[in-house]
């Protein structure tokens, strides 16, 4: 017996040991972020629960982003702090590899981030930072792959350590008071997304940046150069110029924003008569033209930024209405039909009643746009009902039998999240397909166009209730449309309208069977997925590749190239976030605008992350199902 208690004793220990460097490494943690905390003027009312001696990662302290038991972000956003930024304190937290201060109310010189040398990624957005950053202050940073200064008061001349970083992709700089040259940026094919509006930078562009939108230099009025209309001058021809301007027009100030206001006004109420006068003319000529695609085309206009080709840009909805031949609408003729309504329209949903093409005829028109597969206009009929009508050039697969069982399955669809027809109308050199219009316009437009209140409030909240809206009206167009070969076809951001209360609604699906099979994979986005591209095999897990991509737009916020034809611009979103999980740097994926808001959620938009990779395996065999894909997204609360 007395060799027992030292047996026991040796066998604890041995038990212990194993759990001590998690512990210790927890408690150091702990002490860390205590001492940041101290710092803060307001910490202990706004982070009630960093409690010295827990846990930061087990007892998910606010604002503390891990990977296990490791801390590995920061992301304090939307707090109201205020105070110190304790750099020291977080020195010990060899595996920090995001900070995130974005709407607080910091002030003073930028904190010393310098000293963390492993970042990836600063955010330090709408706060009031001020003064200079000196021009050597990123060289030790050389892991930094994104930079967000916008939206404070910094000022002095842009470091040029930081033109130097060979993994910047992403520079947000807009916002602020600085001044002078730009440096040269050293490595521009890495540099993804770019914005420098609104400081008060000069002199000529660099050609480094030639390949960015000339939006992102906006409101820098001295600069010159591509990708600006500007030339630039010598510097004596533009002294000349000024001093030239100086007499000419001595007492003549810059138009205020009232006279510009004034001329914006003006613009759109003579657009407004112009498309009055056109439909009307039109309408009298009784003959048919262009009808058109989709809302969902009239509503993409996407963000003006670097990472967004200029091609695929297009103006809001209000400032995209012509006056030309893609206005014009025929009219048919409208002999009284069957109860489907006129017999030239046929009406395949009832729900919205029953309307003939004589009642579109003699609606108010306004032309959204055109896409690859046609283009399209709204109608706002007698009764208030507005419609789109999309005029479809490449679908004469089917004869008008066939043409017509497929619309009327369509019609039979009933989910909340998917956009069922109301009507259609056959010729054999066009089909036009009548829908519901959606005002709030497509996801993405809410994602890269919208700037207002709609896209302030797509929070993380909205954007899991768009996911998960997605996913179960893709499940059942997947059970309703088994037979073909691939169900929906052509699911991407800018086919998934939204309502109001942020509901998406799944659009153009099933057009698999319609399209001229010579047409089809230019048409529809399933024919970029890897096994098509590699062997032209096609499935219902190329809807699985689909449903991916948009995934990964959504938590990302950024343009995805595979939807683009010419491989110019956008981001390729598969190999960044394939890349990024295996690196086991996943938060960088994650959009500024989430963690600005919702930076207690980040668990969750990780799991979408991972979701959304395995959606997009280049082999459709490795692949999640589609009820595997509902399953694993409704889990996410």
């Amino acid at each position: 017996m007395a060799t027992t208690a030292p047996v026991f004793a040796l066998l604890l220990s041995l038990l212990i040991l194993p759990t001590l460097p998690t512990f210790c490494s927890s408690q150091s943690d702990a002490d860390s972020l205590s001492k940041f905390k101290k710092s803060l003027k307001n910490g202990d009312s706004k982070l009630k629960n960093w409690v010295p001696g827990s846990s930061p990662c087990k007892k998910k302290w606010i604002g503390v982003m891990c990977d296990g038991e490791t801390i590995i972000g920061l992301h304090l956003t939307n707090l109201g702090l205020s105070g110190s930024v304790d750099v020291e304190s977080l020195l010990k937290l060899r595996s920090l590899r995001t900070i995130s201060l974005v709407k607080n109310m910091f002030e003073g010189s930028i904190p010393k981030l310098n000293k963390l040398g492993a970042l990836r990624a600063i955010y330090l957005s709408n706060n009031q930072f001020t003064g200079e950053i000196p021009n050597d202050y990123f060289e030790s940073m050389g892991s930094l792959k994104k930079v967000w200064l916008n939206q404070n008061k910094f000022s002095g001349k842009i470091p040029d350590s930081l033109m130097q970083l060979q993994n910047l992709m992403e520079l947000h700089l807009e916002g602020n008071r600085f001044s002078g040259k730009i440096p040269s940026l050293k490595y521009p094919n890495v540099m993804k997304s770019l914005d420098l509006k609104g400081n008060k930078l000069d002199g000529k562009i660099p050609e480094s940046f030639s390949k960015f939108n000339a939006s992102v230099f906006e409101g820098n009025n001295e600069l010159c150069g591509k990708p600006l209309e500007k030339h630039c001058d010598t510097a004596d021809s533009r002294k000349v110029q000024q001093e030239n301007e100086k007499q000419e027009e001595p007492d003549s100030p810059p138009p205020s924003s009232s006279q510009s206001n004034a001329t914006v006004v003006i613009s759109a109420v003579t657009l407004v008569v112009v498309v009055f006068f056109v439909v009307v003319a039109i309408i009298s000529t009784n003959r048919v033209d262009e009808l058109t695609n989709h809302h969902s085309s009239s509503r993409e206009p996407l963000r003006q930024d670097s990472n967004v080709p200029e091609s695929t840009r297009q103006k809001p909805l209000e400032s995209s209405r012509k006056s030309g031949p893609e206005g014009k609408i025929k009219r048919g003729s409208s002999q009284k039909g069957n109860k489907n309504g006129m017999a030239d329209l046929v009406v395949v949903n009832e729900e919205k009643g029953s309307f003939g093409l004589q009642d579109l005829m003699k609606a108010a028109a306004e032309v959204l746009g055109s896409g690859g597969l046609g283009s399209a206009y709204k109608a706002v009929m007698g009764n208030g009902l507005a419609v789109v009508v999309k005029r479809m050039r490449e679908m004469n697969r089917l004869g008008k039998d066939g043409f017509e069982t497929e619309m009327q399955r369509f019609g039979a669809l009933k989910h909340p999240n998917v956009l069922t027809p109301l009507a259609f109308h056959f010729r054999r050199e066009e089909k036009l397909i009548v829908s519901e219009y959606m005002p709030s316009g497509s996801l993405l437009y809410a994602l890269h166009g919208d700037r207002g209140v709609f896209h302030a409030k797509l929070n993380w909240s909205n954007r899991l209730k768009i996911i998960k809206g997605i996913a179960q009206g893709l499940g059942y167009i997947h059970t309703q449309l088994k037979i073909y070969e691939v169900p929906h076809g052509n699911l991407k951001a800018s086919n998934v309208l939204l309502t109001e209360t942020y509901e998406p609604m799944l659009s153009d699906y099933g057009f698999y069977s319609l399209i001229d099979s010579d047409k089809v994979t230019q048409g529809l986005f399933a024919y970029k997925s890897p096994e098509y591209i590699q062997s032209q095999k096609i499935s219902p897990k190329s809807d699985i590749y689909c449903l991916g991509i948009v995934l990964l737009e959504i938590v990302t916020g950024k343009f995805p190239s595979q939807y683009l034809n010419t491989g110019n611009g956008g981001i390729d979103i598969v190999q960044w976030a394939q890349s990024s999980i295996s690196e086991d740097r996943v938060e960088e994926l994650v959009d500024p605008e989430i963690l600005s808001t919702s930076s207690d959620s980040i668990n969750q938009v990780v799991s979408i992350i991972q979701i959304g990779v395995a959606c997009v395996e280049s082999n459709p065999d490795q692949r999640l199902t589609m009820n595997e894909v509902i399953c694993k997204i409704l889990e996410v609360n």
